[in-house]
């Protein structure tokens, strides 16, 4: 038996529904949710076809509580997590059986962005006042054609890149 295995997810989808951030009785925040993924085919008679998916998502601790403040019902998002099957008895006393996606990141898209979870933790705890800042972060180069097809170079402030509008992004 080999000492390798995998367990990884990677999903892009939307929101089917707004998360529902719970906390357990010893204060552990759960955050549940869907996410559907659909797929687009065309068949051999030149038919276009659709399927959706659906997946229950799963977060805990502080991600859950991320979920719960930055994600909405019809939001795109991209994730990674593992695949769990667990199986408990209903209310009714029928044993049931759910897969879920335990996630471990996500990236919120919006508007032609995106948004990592770990970029968000990493600029806030790397956060400067116009103080702390030094020239060096003020200036940034940027490669421009000019009217007559030569490259000039083109200085732009942090300001000036972050004016940057959704038709600047090239993508």
């Amino acid at each position: 038996m080999s000492a390798r295995s995998l367990n990884k997810v990677i999903l892009i989808g939307n929101l089917t529904r707004d998360p529902e951030l719970k906390y357990t009785p010893k204060g552990v925040a759960v955050c549940t949710f869907g996410v559907a993924t659909n797929r687009t085919w065309t068949t051999a008679e030149g038919q276009t076809k659709e399927d959706a998916q659906y997946h229950r998502i799963v977060a805990w601790n502080k991600l859950a509580e991320l979920c719960g403040r930055l994600l909405s019902k019809g939001r795109k998002v991209y994730l990674e997590g593992r695949i769990v099957y667990r199986t408990f008895t209903g209310k009714d006393g029928v044993q049931r059986t759910v897969s879920e996606i335990v996630m471990n990141d996500f990236i919120l898209f919006s508007n032609g962005h995106y948004t990592s979870t770990k970029e968000k933790e990493a600029s806030a705890s790397q956060v400067k006042t116009k103080e702390e800042s030094s020239d060096e972060d003020i200036n940034f180069n940027e490669i421009t054609d000019s009217d007559d097809g030569k490259e000039e170079e083109k200085k732009t402030s942090k300001d000036d890149q972050n004016n940057k509008t959704d038709d600047d992004i090239p993508f």
